[in-house]
């Protein structure tokens, strides 16, 4: 039995190797495959990642070519068609294609190609190396393609234009079957998207093991990033392109935009503002942007400052450099001082100043103008600014918002970020500029300085006071330049007084026979005359000429402003202006002295006077035992002249002056009423009030010796 036993056992034991061996060679087969497919697998991965490198690379290289085709072949032939705003279509491909093919020439100077195990890592530190360049080319790019498109759409509108724009483009590109000129340049934006899709085939192709892959890991979140900012930055730019427009229009076109839905959007933000100034309702504060808005004003203030400032200034200097008191000879032989400061003068008139002007014109007008200019972006985009945060305060608190609502908020938030990251650079930078102007402003004056400088030395030893020590030179200066300041003062308020001075213009008939109503009916204390033309432009306002008369009935409209008087006109009554209104002090017209005659002897007997008929007593009437004497009579000849101003107030008149002589044609009017007679002055015809006009004698003229 123990044998049996024992027998059993050693048949168990040496079964068991039988069994053991069998499994082993199972064990081996079946690994064999495994790793036979994991191998397969690899190889499977490594030629997609080949061929995903290789696709990168060839688009890449067939992507600069069709530009390099449409930047320099097209263009140049579309320049035969001179095409308006040509130039425009192509702005920013030149630093795509820079950007390409510095990207390709990285690559060529490993001497590596796709097959080869560092060329994905080759690759990956290229692209990271120029993403910066990248991210400028391509942003700018694509943010200006917009305005690409709309260019071809206005080609394509004249069917003529396109048809040779199209022939033009199949003639120089005839691999490609292109229609349109978008068929290129829409490819950098087209392929900075495909950057992304590219890495991340590669990666997903490549062993998250391989010592590579965190490489390229990190070129694919890049490229991906970068698209982001790219897409954001456009956004940005689209936004302000559209509130930074400037858009003149009349009444009319204001009130053809009207809408029941912009009414109520403007009447909501209205209401959204007065609840704020009201304390109703708390709005929001960003101290940030409050603080930028600030600065933003306090430059614009200044720079609208200077450049008003330097364009008096510069009209001042025209003004000056117009005036040329030494071309005229005023007889200044001997006076060496007056000759000097006319050469002095004559030199600073000719070459000093207008040099300096045209420097001044081009270092700080023209580039004060330019910064002006730039100023309506950014003030649109903050005052847009404000109607969207009105906007967006009424949605905030809704606990769901619909689509529109989404866009509203995206809106405002779109704008505050763009001025928030842009306005603190615009700031400093036209900061920056202005300095630079006011620092080019002052070295302009050094200049002027120096040059009049120089040219006074020649003269200083002629010119009076020029032995003076400096203080007492710029002592007599300064008292020179005040009397001269004082003077020409005085004779400002000279001039002043005498146009503020009132109207002292004789009236026509038609206007006598108006005073003498409204005097009647109101009082002479009630009557005045107008400075200037009325024109009136509400309800109850006349238009009245300069001149007329009127009698105040109030000095206050209904709501008690007295600016506004009521008047009497003669028949309409109605409001005016009080600052045109001017008590009526009445002129007296000296008529012309008696045209009498003179005579050389006093003879008692017959006298003619010069305007009396030519009647002489026959030899046969007188006397015989009276002596015959001999008169002389002169004949004076008369001259019509104006006598006082007068302006014209219609087509049928013409306008005097005090003292011209006038030619009389007609001395009456049409209806021959002799008020208003047809003259003739300085070659035009017209009615002027007759009383205006003065016969007085001129030359006289000795008639012959009668007995």
């Amino acid at each position: 039995m123990e044998t049996g036993q024992q027998m059993a056992k050693d048949g168990d034991t040496e079964e068991e190797p039988l069994h053991l061996s069998g499994c082993s060679n199972e064990s081996v087969f079946e690994e064999e495959p495994a790793e036979d497919a994991a191998k397969e697998k690899a190889e499977r991965e490594a030629q997609k990642q080949l061929m995903a490198t290789e696709e990168l690379v060839y688009t890449e290289k067939n992507y600069l070519r069709l530009l390099q085709v449409c930047t320099s072949t097209i263009r140049s032939n579309l320049q035969a068609l001179q095409l308006p705003n040509l130039d425009s279509m192509f702005l920013y491909t030149e630093e795509v294609i820079d950007v390409s093919g510095r990207l390709l020439s990285l690559l060529d100077q490993k001497q590596v190609t796709p097959r080869d195990p560092l060329f994905v890592e080759t690759l990956c530190d290229a692209f990271l190396s120029l993403s910066t360049d990248i991210e400028s080319a391509y942003k700018e790019y694509l943010a200006n393609y917009s305005n690409v498109s709309a260019l071809e759409n206005v080609y394509k509108q004249k069917e003529s234009l396109w048809t040779e724009i199209i022939k033009v483009i199949k003639s120089s590109a005839p691999e490609v079957n292109a229609t349109s000129l978008t068929f290129f340049l829409v490819m950098p934006v087209q392929r900075i998207a495909r950057y992304p899709l590219h890495f991340q085939t590669i990666m997903k192709h490549t062993d998250p093991g391989h010592p590579v892959y965190p490489l390229l890991e990190n070129t694919a979140h890049t490229a991906i990033a970068l698209n982001c900012r790219i897409n954001e930055y456009k956004r940005f730019r689209e936004v302000a392109d559209k509130y930074k427009k400037t858009e003149t229009l009349t009444i009319r076109d204001k009130m053809n935009r009207l809408n029941s839905h912009s009414i109520a959007k403007k009447t909501a933000r209205l209401s959204q503002f007065i609840r704020h100034e009201t304390g109703i309702s708390p709005k929001i504060v960003d101290e940030e942007f409050d603080a930028l808005e600030g600065f933003f004003y306090l430059l614009e203030d200044g720079i609208a400052t200077l450049h008003d400032n330097v364009e008096i200034y510069l009209h001042h200097l025209q003004r000056f450099l117009s005036c040329r008191p030494e071309e005229f000879d005023l007889d200044m032989d001997g006076e060496k001082p007056a000759i000097c400061y006319k050469e002095i003068t004559t030199a600073l008139r000719q070459w000093i100043l207008p040099t300096y002007e045209k420097r001044m014109r081009l270092l700080v007008h023209k580039p004060l103008c330019g910064l002006r200019d730039l100023l309506v972006g950014p003030r649109n985009l903050i005052r847009k600014r404000l109607d969207k945060l009105l906007d967006y305060e009424r949605i905030e608190e809704k606990p769901s918002l619909t689509y529109d609502d989404q866009e509203v908020a995206n809106t405002y938030k779109t704008i505050n970020t763009l001025l928030l990251n842009e306005l603190p650079k615009f700031n400093g930078l036209a900061l920056s500029l202005l300095w630079g102007m006011l620092g080019a402003f002052s070295s302009l004056h050094k200049d002027l300085a120096e040059d009049m400088e120089q040219l006074f030395q020649g003269f200083a030893q002629q010119l009076p006071h020029s032995s003076l020590e400096p203080k007492a030179f710029w002592e007599w200066a300064e008292c020179s330049v005040l009397e001269g300041a004082e003077r020409l003062e005085r004779l400002c308020q000279d001039v002043e007084e005498q146009l503020n001075a009132p109207i002292v213009q004789p009236l026509s008939p038609g206007s006598q026979k108006r005073l003498k109503v409204l005097s009647d009916k109101h009082g002479s204390e009630k009557i005045y005359q107008l400075t200037g033309p009325v024109v009136g432009t509400r309800d109850l306002e006349l238009s009245l000429n300069k001149g007329e008369l009127v009698s105040v009935i109030s000095e206050m409209d209904t709501r008690g402003d007295r600016r506004r008087w009521l008047v009497d006109a003669g028949g309409p009554r109605g409001y005016v202006p009080s600052s045109k209104l001017v008590h009526y002090q009445p002129v007296t017209m000296d008529m012309p002295p008696q045209l009498t005659a003179t005579t050389t002897d006093r003879a008692e007997g017959f006298r003619r006077h010069s305007y009396t008929p030519d009647i002489r007593p026959r030899p046969s009437d007188m006397p015989r035992t009276q002596p015959v004497r001999t008169m002389s009579v002169t004949m004076p000849r008369l001259q019509v002249f104006a006598g006082y101003d007068f302006m014209a107030r219609s087509n049928h008149e013409v306008s005097l002056r005090a003292g011209e002589p006038v030619k009389v044609i007609e001395p009456h009017d049409k209806k021959g009423s002799r008020d208003w007679s047809l003259v003739e002055v300085r070659g035009q015809r017209g009615y002027v009030p007759s009383n205006y006009l003065v016969a007085m004698p001129t030359t006289t003229m000795a008639t012959s010796p009668y007995h």
